[in-house]
């Protein structure tokens, strides 16, 4: 994938959104923040990670009070640009003190993430995950070590990027089953036949140990990981990263949230204790919606997204014609329930046309409009996720 592809291919090709009487600029408000900023927090960062303060002044055009601002409106020209925007935010939550974040917007441009092809969704990722790495590393020195589900995943991978890691100074692979078998859960004698087997069809190639790059990183990113694998990120969280930062890269985990809990998934615990510390820094999610009119065209389609730059507000984005998302409505302290986020949405296209508390404006929002992991604030250890 080139990431100089243009803004078209970026975000992808969502529904043109219109109302009844058109889609004009004027729905989209500039942010108000007036009085509502507090000054800038004092930064603790890692004696190792000293010139993290300076690459954060130094990251893209935006410094930190229009960051704090947030965006009247976006689309990035360039996958470049917005890989700048996400390392820009992954620095400034580093310079706050952050060390669980997470970084999420649709790295494929033509599908909604697994939909499509699924190597190329993982590819994708990877391949924009050692664009970011090299970025971190030039700016702030910090070394990062990659980090794929499982070895097999690994030797995939390097194989495929062997040149770019080869070449990205201060970039280095591994994953999260690093000095443990792949195989934890398979008897001995079969785990023993697997790698005769493996070993058979190496063709005799070999694999660097991630372990000696491991513990040199000043920081990790975590891609690709499924539902399943998320508790092996958390052994190796705990184990070897530790206090320093771990970004989970385009991991989607709202849609991992949703399998928790679930026969033959990780307990719903795994949310409260683990993904819950995860703040967003860099977010952005699409949705797409529809409702239905008396009056011609009888079915308008809307979209937007949910976005967040750190350290600006949580933001809902409606999607123009033109392809630009305009904002439409902010919060400063906490995340948009997805619920809300629609609301807020159909608002601005004019569409909340039923009376509140009517039996049509139930029948439309439904009885439900929250998850079970927006719901569940008093059983979790941190609610870095939610602000």
């Amino acid at each position: 994938m080139n990431l100089s592809s243009r803004t078209g291919q970026v975000l992808g090709p969502q529904r043109t959104s219109r109302s009844l009487v058109g889609i004009r600029t004027t729905h989209a408000r500039q942010p108000h923040h007036q009085g509502r900023w507090r000054g800038p927090s004092v930064a603790k960062l890692y004696s190792s990670h000293r010139h993290v303060c300076c690459a954060a002044e130094k990251e893209g055009n935006r410094d930190i009070e229009s960051r704090r601002a947030g965006r009247a409106t976006y689309r990035p020209s360039t996958f470049t640009e917005l890989i700048d925007d996400a390392v820009g935010s992954i620095v400034y939550g580093i310079q706050d003190g952050l060390n669980r974040v997470e970084v999420e917007f649709p790295a494929v441009s033509d599908v909604d993430g697994y939909k499509g092809s699924s190597d190329l969704y993982i590819d994708t990722n990877i391949q924009l995950a050692i664009a970011a790495a090299r970025k971190i590393f030039s700016t702030t020195a910090m070394k990062v070590h990659l980090l794929v589900p499982d070895e097999p995943e690994y030797r995939r991978a390097y194989k495929l990027f062997k040149q770019a890691l080869e070449t990205s100074e201060g970039v280095t692979l591994g994953h999260c089953m690093e000095g443990k078998s792949t195989y934890k859960y398979v008897d001995a004698n079969i785990q023993n036949f697997v790698s005769s087997l493996t070993s058979k069809f190496s063709m005799g190639e070999s694999y660097p140990d991630p372990c000696e790059k491991a513990g040199d990183a000043d920081m990790y990113i975590a891609v690709n990981c499924s539902t399943i694998e998320l508790a092996d990120l958390e052994d190796y969280a705990s184990e070897k990263v530790k206090e320093k930062p771990l970004v989970t890269w385009n991991m989607e985990l709202d849609n991992l949230r949703a399998d928790l809990g679930l026969l033959g998934f990780p307990p719903k615990d795994l949310q409260y204790r683990f993904l819950s510390k995860f703040k967003p820094v860099f977010y952005i999610r699409q949705r797409d919606y529809s409702k239905t009119v008396a009056v011609a065209p009888f079915i308008i389609n809307y979209s937007g997204a949910l976005f967040r730059e750190y350290p600006g507000p949580w933001q809902v984005m409606l999607r123009q014609d033109n392809g630009v998302y305009a904002c439409v409505a902010e919060e400063t302290e906490r995340r948009y329930p997805l619920g809300e986020f629609k609301a807020e949405l159909t608002k601005a296209m004019g569409l909340d046309v039923e009376p509140e508390g009517s039996t049509a404006a139930f029948l439309r929002t439904g009885y439900k409009t929250t998850t079970w992991w927006e719901d569940d604030i008093d059983r979790e250890e941190s609610n870095s996720w939610r602000t």
